[in-house]
């Protein structure tokens, strides 16, 4: 994967884009990732066709010059635009984030997302970059692989509870260092976000039907409301409300 973070720092973000120019066609040749370079006004600069794809365009440069929130589906596109203005106002970096990002036709897809603010030479923001990663299937090959389905299997039978690391720890025969470890390279995700996505996972499907938010929150594992509410934030960037008005009719 490339990393900007090793390249020297250029003048201006249209000297990093003429940087990128001849590679740019690979990042159309990765599978499951969406690349993207945003200028100071979170606007596209540059696109992979994952991107432009899975937002219903033809052509990527389609896209450049709009804002996420001019081209993701109305109610969740201004989400995704504030956390570019996050990134871009204090250059914070975003890491192994899990998210659910919903596309064109709100197809629902479960990412790493990873975004961090480019800076010229002078130290100043210039824009952003970032990428979101599908989640991949387990890599079922690996050695550790049994131990860890039986992990995954209890946590999705026992989500709608608090589940203890002791618990995960005690089931895999692992120390809390090598389960984080081993979950993170079959699963791709930590403990504590595998039991974040089983959560949302029945949550996004029990938004769907005519269920109070509060209740849907107890059956998903959380103790109110509120922060079954930060939690769908957190992970989607849209709140339990905006996500059902969004599947209505």
């Amino acid at each position: 994967m490339l990393d900007l973070t090793q390249t020297p720092a250029p003048r201006n973000l249209e000297q990093l884009l003429a940087s990128l120019a001849l590679v740019a066609p690979l990042l159309d040749a990765i599978p499951g990732v969406v690349f993207f370079i945003k200028d100071t006004q979170a606007r596209y600069a540059l696109v992979n066709h994952t991107l432009a794809f899975r937002l219903g365009f033809k052509h990527k440069s389609d896209l450049v010059g709009r804002t996420a929130e001019e081209v993701f589906p109305a109610r969740f596109g201004p989400q995704y635009t504030e956390q570019d203005r996050r990134v871009l106002a204090d250059g914070r970096q975003l890491t192994d984030q899990l998210e659910l990002h919903l596309y064109y036709g709100n197809q629902p897809v479960w990412c790493l997302t990873h975004k961090l603010a480019l800076r010229n030479q002078s130290g100043d923001i210039i824009g952003l970059a970032g990428t979101s990663r599908d989640l991949q299937l387990p890599q079922s090959t690996h050695p550790a692989y049994p131990k860890l389905v039986a992990v995954d299997a209890y946590i999705r039978e026992h989500f709608a509870r608090p589940i203890t690391l002791a618990e995960l720890t005690s089931i895999a025969g692992l120390s809390i260092a090598q389960l984080e470890r081993q979950c993170k390279r079959i699963f791709q995700l930590t403990p504590r976000q595998m039991i974040h996505k089983a959560r949302l996972g029945e949550a996004s499907r029990l938004l769907l039907q005519d269920m109070s938010i509060t209740e849907i929150a107890l059956r998903c594992g959380y103790t109110d409301h509120s922060a079954f509410s930060r939690q769908f934030r957190a992970l989607t960037g849209f709140s339990p409300s905006q996500y059902r008005e969004s599947h209505v009719g």
